[in-house]
């Protein structure tokens, strides 16, 4: 009994003893990002804010994410070097505003009559885009991941009406990636601007027109008080996808938590913006034609099929680059994109038509 009692203030006393002692203090990691976005942007700069504070809450505060909005640490759109180079450890934005580095990096933002955000996520996760994306950039020591997609877009915003193919000619229009190629084609200028650096231009008369990124995003940069004409649907880039950019050898020094962690949260916010992009969509483009005085067009058939023949033109010249690279890429992605839509037109297309038929309804 003695040595029962013994054995149990013994315990306690090593419990008591454990309790006193200080605990160990968890290693706390800060990280900067730098975004392509004035800050508080509509769905791009407040989900890079919300990925942000995920990780922070996730982790427990042991890696702790400081944004810095486009203009900020660097010019909004360097975030590529700015990662490449030590400057900062992540960067918000999106692939194609580095294809100087690869013409193949404007596959993981946005094609033309490409990937629609569903199909480009199925693509990166199950058809190998991930693995092709991550040999893309390693020679320059980052490591893309996913973080936020548009869904799709409208067509853009333009001073005056398109109503044949022969308007696109001369007209300066802010567009960037293998969109702009194709606007060029067909006579086009463009133009490449960072998201805040829009309306300014509109206002000097620099750009005629201007792609935007979607009724939310495009009233809060209040892209309305310059052009009128809101053009839809947006072929250039059916949705854009956001590019999260790690400095690999700090991300691969992380934790496999941490690392997970950083993974979970960017797929989370992929799901979340678009969400909130599109719960946004129908009351933001509401005010826009209603006070805002915004005039709804949608882009001739003509002009269309002409978009669609110089994308296509383009596809194929990419698919046969002298890159080799730039080659599979294009490849892979022209298969992938042939086997989405086949279920895509089955599925998706099927339902939208469906929905459209006139049945009674509340």
């Amino acid at each position: 009994m003695r040595r029962r009692s013994f054995l149990g203030a013994a315990g306690a006393g090593v419990v008591a003893s454990a309790l006193s002692r200080p605990a160990i203090a968890q290693s706390r990691t800060e990280w900067r990002m730098v975004t392509a976005w004035p800050k508080d942007m509509p769905g791009l700069g407040t989900g890079a804010e919300r990925f942000a504070r995920r990780v922070g809450e996730m982790s427990g505060g042991r890696l702790v994410i400081r944004v810095h909005p486009g203009g900020d640490l660097i010019a909004p759109l360097q975030g590529f070097d700015a990662v490449a180079n030590g400057t900062a450890e992540m960067s918000h934005g999106i692939a194609y505003h580095h294809i100087e580095k690869s013409k193949a990096f404007a596959f993981f933002a946005a094609v033309p009559f490409g990937l629609t955000s569903e199909e480009h996520a199925a693509w990166l996760r199950h058809g190998g885009g991930q693995r092709l994306w991550d040999e893309l950039a390693e020679p320059f020591g980052v490591k893309p991941i996913l973080c936020g997609a548009t869904g799709a877009r409208m067509a853009g915003w333009f001073r005056k009406e398109i109503r044949k193919i022969d308007d696109l000619k001369g007209l300066r229009i802010r567009v960037a990636g293998l969109g702009a190629q194709m606007f060029e084609r067909l006579g086009a200028t463009s133009v490449r601007l960072p998201a805040g650096g829009i309306a300014d231009a509109f206002e000097s008369k620099a750009i005629d027109a201007a792609d935007g990124f979607g009724p939310a995003a495009d009233l809060g940069l209040e892209l309305h008080k310059s052009a009128r004409f809101y053009y839809w649907p947006g072929v250039h880039e059916p949705s854009i996808a956001v590019e999260l950019l790690v400095s690999k050898a700090k991300f691969d020094a992380l934790p496999a938590d941490l690392r997970a962690i950083v993974d979970t949260a960017a797929a989370a916010e992929n799901s979340e913006l678009v969400a909130e992009l599109v719960s946004r969509a129908g009351p933001a483009l509401q005010a826009l034609t209603g006070q805002g005085g915004v005039r709804t067009r949608q882009m001739p058939r003509d002009v269309l099929i002409a978009q669609g023949n110089a994308a296509g033109q383009i596809m194929r010249e990419l698919a046969e680059d002298p890159d080799p690279q730039v080659k599979k890429v294009a490849q892979v992605y022209l298969s992938q994109r042939r086997d989405l839509i086949a279920w895509t037109r089955t599925a998706e297309q099927g339902f939208a038509t469906a929905r459209e038929l006139k049945y009674v309804y509340p």
